[in-house]
């Protein structure tokens, strides 16, 4: 799967990532005034969301986007706006600043390798976003929402008692409600 995305062109990319800009998340609304929602800051070929978080900034939405605490920690979520300066995190990832507000989001956007209509998701192997995800599942019900190419999906992800899924999958096409079985 890595391989197929690393092989998208440039104007592939773009257009994915102004398709889902375009979706936003109306799939999930009316979302409650206040509701935070969290992304990430994109890897390599990682679908691009900076649209799509510069379309949620533009209706009013706090934002929010992940730090890593260390291997085998739970990401923590820090207040981010568009233009806002960013560190340069593990694995060279953008990350909010340490002086912004830690928030613990409502809605919790994830990025996949690949995705099943269950909801399961294979990422990168740290664990990082099931850890946090049952983190923040022992205190409120974050929506997990994973962002992907339409062609990532497949038949079946394999996962073990420790995994956690997703209730939706945003893809250009359109949003996936996860059927949980």
């Amino acid at each position: 799967m890595a391989g197929w995305r690393a092989a998208l062109s440039p104007k592939q990319r773009e257009a994915a990532a102004m398709a889902v800009a375009g979706i936003g998340l109306t799939f999930l609304e009316p979302l409650e005034k206040g509701s935070v929602i969290s992304a990430f800051a994109p890897m390599a070929d990682e679908l691009r969301v900076w649209p799509l978080l510069r379309r949620l900034a533009r209706e009013g939405r706090a934002l929010a986007l992940p730090t890593v605490q260390g291997k085998g920690r739970a990401l923590v979520f820090r207040a981010w706006k568009p233009g806002d300066a960013m560190a340069k995190g593990v694995w060279g990832i953008a990350e909010p600043m340490a002086d912004k507000a830690s928030l613990q989001p409502d809605v919790v956007i994830t990025p996949l390798l690949a995705f099943d209509a269950c909801g399961w998701r294979l990422g990168y192997g740290g664990g990082f976003y099931d850890r946090t995800l049952h983190e923040l599942r022992l205190r409120k019900a974050p929506i997990a929402v994973g962002v992907a190419y339409d062609q990532q999906a497949v038949d079946a992800v394999p996962h073990l008692d420790y995994d956690e899924r997703l209730e939706w999958v945003l893809t250009p096409s359109g949003a996936i409600k996860c059927t949980g079985a």
